[in-house]
């Protein structure tokens, strides 16, 4: 099963076209005989979302790295996020309660 088709993707048109065109010439072996095609599809898409995600992701260090100077900046002390909620007593209360469920 592949995902609806009725958004562009511009990396796999021709793919999407030749899956659409096996389906309209092979009528009853639509279900069965169209599965080389749909293979290079499911291929298509895999790498088109695979580098969808690399190009959302590029900036992610860089602006982790942004929150944590700000979050210093707003509390004023020299202490990591993660350090703050090790000792911020309700967020160690519901991760206990989270994590006993």
């Amino acid at each position: 099963m592949h995902p609806p088709l009725d958004r562009p993707h511009p990396e796999c048109q021709q793919q999407i076209i030749d899956l659409q065109t096996c389906h309209a010439t092979t009528s009853k072996l639509k279900f069965w005989g169209c599965n080389e095609v749909k293979f290079a599809l499911d291929r298509c898409l895999k790498e088109e979302k695979q580098n969808l995600l690399k190009v959302l992701n590029k900036d992610v260090e860089q602006k982790r790295q942004m929150e944590e100077d700000a979050y210093q900046q707003a509390l004023g002390k020299d202490i990591s996020f993660e350090e703050y909620l090790k000792q911020d007593k309700d967020y160690i209360r519901a991760m206990n309660e989270r994590n006993n469920k």
